[in-house]
């Protein structure tokens, strides 16, 4: 298993970005989180299979129709083996 951190920025708040990303990690089995950050941007804590989680990256990269992506920081962290995947408010 291996686990990212994924920071998408521009305008991805108020456009449904968190539920989006609820749903594309059901359909790649993704663990972890997703939440809204202070500075605007959305932060995600995503656990999985490494084919997985790059089908999952390159979907959360776009985002949902409304969503403007400007930047994607990806990073490679340790595991927490988390059980499901949440949105965190």
């Amino acid at each position: 298993m291996k686990a990212l951190r994924i920071r998408i920025e521009g305008l991805v708040q108020g456009v449904g970005f968190r539920y989006f990303t609820q749903r594309i990690a059901g359909r790649y089995r993704i663990k972890g989180y997703v939440m809204n950050m202070p500075d605007g941007s959305v932060l995600i804590h995503a656990e999985g299979d490494e084919n997985d989680l790059k089908n999952f990256l390159k979907e959360v990269s776009r985002g949902p129709s409304m969503a403007v992506v400007t930047n994607v920081k990806v990073e490679e962290v340790q595991p927490e083996n988390f059980t499901r995947f949440r949105i965190r408010f």
